[in-house]
């Protein structure tokens, strides 16, 4: 069983949807197949078999989530010494060479991350091209629009 990095707030966030998918949702969508079941046909009952399929959903997250919490490896980046080197659960201050715009980039798991609040997974293109890397170095992504160059200004451990 493969470990999986994750934030402190990363496995926060996946325990309280757990929660909400158990306590809230969960019987929220068993009422509406009872409510659905109990207008008769279920063949050609559509609510039914929409409730049926966000069951479906929830259940499988639920599965997901608990895989994910029995696998997490929570990497508290606070406590580790910060000597420059961009590391999972680093925060990167990055200036885009090509247009001088200043980026921030906090490196995170694969279910934290979201590019509208600048997580970016480790394991993307721009993650593993900023791995390893330390401050004041020059780092080159190759993305689907081609290569993309940028100076690490600053490395976070918050």
């Amino acid at each position: 069983m493969e470990k999986e990095p994750i934030t402190i707030n990363g496995l926060k966030n996946l325990k309280t949807e757990l929660e909400d998918l158990k306590n809230t949702q969960r019987p929220k969508v068993v009422e509406a197949i009872a409510e659905a079941r109990s207008h008769g046909d279920l063949k050609e009952n559509a609510e039914y078999h929409a409730a049926k399929e966000q069951q479906a959903l929830i259940e499988s997250r639920i599965v997901a989530i608990n895989d994910l919490i029995a696998r997490a490896n929570v990497i508290d980046v606070t406590k580790i010494e910060n000597n420059g080197k961009i590391i999972f659960g680093s925060t990167v201050k990055l200036k885009d060479l090509e247009t001088q715009k200043i980026i921030n980039y906090k490196l995170v798991g694969q279910d934290e991350a979201d590019i509208k609040k600048n997580l970016i997974f480790f394991k993307s293109p721009i993650g593993k091209a900023l791995i390893g890397k330390d401050k004041d170095e020059m780092v080159t992504v190759k993305t689907p629009s081609g290569e993309k160059n940028f100076e690490v200004l600053d490395v976070e451990y918050i």
